[in-house]
């Protein structure tokens, strides 16, 4: 039996092509005739791919809007924010798309703006972003004045690249360590876990400390995410969602590349995203409760929700959420009706109870937003002394930087008017706002520097 019998009767050269060759002369050899040695050989071919999924047309599904612009920066950002959300919406797993006020895009055009949410059939890594579990938790404090609670966070907290050194690192505990180990996408990040845990990383993380308006009491915001375990769990699902994507759908742009649900890597998957939360959720307990430890402070209240996340609905659907903040009933199995909104350092963080509103896909939005990436404020910037602007825009509050160096893009100026944000959350019907935490302070990562891979190849 030759290749070409097989080339004949349909079959695609391949390396299957040897085995199936030797197994087609063996039944001949047998005494089989040709007919049936040439199905022996053939059951050696490899199951056909499915065909591809093609885009959806330009438009066929529309997508919710909760953004008017109100200014010519306003208009550019909803332009682009739009643009990207169109081009996502031609990908075929999805099902429904929203923005929220605070929207602004990020990456190549196609890829999920922050501030947008997405319902799917699969689960798509490059729609919850690096920042895995990027969350807000408060813990609300009795008799406690701020001042010493800021100061004890600087003490206990960890801003900036990297982890904490060997002799400061804290444990996250043997039983959750043990679940990284057994999922095949987190097992060899122990290390990182144990070694990120109590961090917080920089840009616009923050450690707030205020009063509510509606006691005086005291309260402590904090907003990180899963630091380097997430960030690495994102890189492998979306080197696995790619894999996908090229037998699958082709077309799909590789930002939005899945991975099936239903399969084997899909289930590590969610399972590897279930962990992180955990994990993530612990990373701010630690830090709220070294810091009440420290100030002695005794909390009466505590609830936290993320913004980066996927969600699995009643209807199987997956929501997932790049800066949008979850509102939509039971949620997760820790959800409570409320929700965190921060603006800016110098600004209130809003209290919110979610609203569940279809136009928002249950979602509410997380935060001010941008309507500039960090480098155009900056060079808005050019010409003016840091500590100028750092005083000017902190007046009246005790705002610092972990690195002792301001950060530009992460002063008030940066963020949209806080004013209009809160106008469209009303108009949109996306949140109640039933209290808020009235500004102290905030510590921030500031400016890092030069990078290090800079100062060695300087050095070198």
């Amino acid at each position: 039996m030759s290749g070409q019998d097989l080339i004949d009767a349909g079959a695609r050269p391949g390396a299957w092509f040897k085995a199936a060759l030797a197994a087609g002369d063996a039944a001949l050899a047998r005494g089989a005739d040709f007919a049936e040695a040439l199905a022996t050989a053939l059951s050696f071919a490899p199951p056909l791919a499915p065909p591809a999924t093609p885009l959806r047309a330009s438009g066929e599904l529309p997508f919710h809007v909760n953004l008017y612009p109100d200014s010519l920066e306003e208009e550019q950002n909803a332009a682009a924010v739009k643009r990207t959300m169109a081009a996502l919406m031609r990908t075929p797993m999805v099902r429904a798309g929203a923005v929220m006020p605070d929207a602004c895009p990020a990456g190549v055009e196609g890829a999920i703006p922050v501030g947008g949410v997405v319902l799917s059939e699969a689960i798509h890594p490059g729609m919850h972003s690096a920042d895995v579990c990027c969350s807000v938790m408060i813990s609300i404090f009795r008799e406690v004045d701020p001042a010493p609670l800021l100061a004890a966070m600087q003490a206990v907290t960890h801003f900036g690249p990297g982890g904490r050194a060997p002799r400061d690192q804290l444990q996250p505990g043997w039983g959750l360590l043990s679940r990284f180990a057994e999922n095949p996408f987190l097992k060899d990040l122990g290390s990182a876990a144990v070694a990120h845990f109590g961090t917080q990383g920089d840009g616009n993380h923050f450690a707030y400390v205020g009063r509510l308006k509606s006691s005086g009491e005291t309260a402590l915001v904090t907003h990180h995410g899963s630091r380097a375990p997430g960030a690495r769990l994102y890189a492998r699902g979306v080197e696995a969602a790619e894999r996908h994507r090229l037998r699958l759908s082709p077309e799909t742009l590789p930002v939005n590349a899945w991975i099936p649900p239903d399969t084997e890597e899909g289930e590590a998957y969610w399972e590897a995203l279930q962990i992180l939360r955990v994990w993530t959720k612990a990373n701010h307990e630690i830090l709220h409760d070294l810091a009440a430890e420290r100030a002695g402070a005794t909390r009466i209240g505590r609830f936290w929700n993320e913004h980066n996340f996927v969600f699995r609905r009643p209807d199987g659907l997956f929501a997932h959420a790049k800066g949008a903040t979850p509102a939509f009933d039971g949620w997760a199995e820790d959800a409570t009706e409320l929700t965190l909104i921060p603006l800016n350092m110098a600004q209130p963080i809003l209290i919110a109870r979610g609203l569940n509103a279809p136009n928002g896909l249950g979602f509410s939005p997380h935060g001010a937003g941008r309507n500039f990436s960090r480098t155009a404020h900056k060079r808005k910037m050019e010409g003016r002394e840091p500590e100028e602007v750092f005083a000017e825009e902190t007046r009246g509050i005790e705002a610092r930087f972990f690195s002792g160096r301001v950060d530009l893009s992460e002063l008030p100026s940066a963020y949209k008017d806080a004013v209009s944000l809160r106008r469209h959350i009303d108009a949109y019907g996306l949140a109640e706002i039933v209290d808020e935490v009235l500004p102290y302070g905030c510590i921030m990562a500031g400016d890092p520097g030069e990078p290090l891979w800079r100062r060695k190849k300087a050095a070198a």
